[in-house]
């Protein structure tokens, strides 16, 4: 691991770090902010995903959770959203596919399978790289994401229940089997075979039996993308059928941007802090 960068930030220490990695097989970068918490000990860890087109500075630069994250006391990681470099096959004109649109999923098709594996990115080597080098109690997780990485969190909470202890989203794309915006990608990625694309879906999974304590979602109402690609109502039918806990907050006038996420990034970091303290489980505290 290289460190691109540090610099102290609320009194912990946001860096920026490089890899390679032998999962997608390039070198990758990736974000993690530090509380000064660390100084006392391992802090819980709270993860990130990006949208589309986004890389680990997006939410880094604009999504204003330093200061909250310091008070809390919660190690925040911002992993990039797919595979990087020159030799990393891509449409260069398709902002919903290819680098930066990995949609955290292992691909199982050429010539997208040697590279495009985000899935085990971010489940496998990127944790066990942040347990050896950061102060992370590992013990207790959480997740949450943006749009493609709210799908991301979503779906990896689902099929990882005895990781992560939290779920959250910003406007996810909850159900990408049916899509438009999504649909092209996971047969590019995973093949017409549409009975592969059900684990990488979070209506799917639920349906399925997957199950997860309980999901916070903020959707904004003049989101352009609300009734074509993120159709937060679907997930929360689903949730309903299956008895899951689910809070969705439909945020009157708040659009896709970093300007509606950062508004809320506050409320979505005390929610995971809460179910991140010690005894939580055992005390299912609302």
């Amino acid at each position: 691991m290289k460190t691109v960068s540090t610099a102290r930030s609320h009194g912990g220490v946001q860096g920026v770090y490089s890899h390679t990695s032998k999962t997608c097989q390039c070198d990758m970068t990736f974000a993690v902010f530090v509380p000064p918490q660390a100084a006392g000990g391992p802090c819980p860890v709270l993860w990130y995903l990006s949208g589309l087109t986004c890389t680990h500075a997006n939410v880094m630069d604009k999504g204003e959770y330093r200061r909250m994250a310091a008070e809390l006391g919660m190690i925040v990681v911002c992993p990039d959203t797919s595979p990087r470099g020159d030799d990393v096959p891509d449409e260069a004109d398709n902002w919903q596919f290819g680098k930066g649109a990995g949609f955290y999923v292992d691909a199982t098709q050429e010539p997208f399978a040697k590279n495009y594996r985000m899935y085990s990115y971010v489940t496998e080597e990127l944790p066990a790289l942040i347990a050896e080098n950061f102060p992370a109690d590992m013990d207790r997780q959480g997740i949450f994401g943006h749009s493609m990485g709210g799908h991301g969190a979503l779906t990896i909470a689902l099929k990882n229940p005895d990781r992560f202890r939290s779920c959250s989203a910003f406007a996810p794309i909850v159900e990408p089997s049916t899509a438009g915006w999504s649909k092209p990608a996971l047969e590019k990625y995973l093949g017409t075979d549409e009975a592969a694309w059900r684990g990488h879906d979070a209506c799917a999974l639920v349906a399925d039996g997957a199950r997860f304590p309980e999901f916070l979602i903020d959707q904004g109402t003049a989101d352009s993308f609300l009734d074509e690609g993120l159709r937060p109502w679907l997930f929360e039918e689903a949730c309903q059928r299956a008895g899951i806990p689910l809070t969705l907050n439909m945020r009157e006038g708040y659009d896709h941007s970093y300007f509606f996420i950062s508004t809320f990034m506050d409320d979505h970091l005390a929610w995971h802090a809460k179910r991140l303290a010690a005894g939580y489980p055992e005390s299912r505290a609302s």
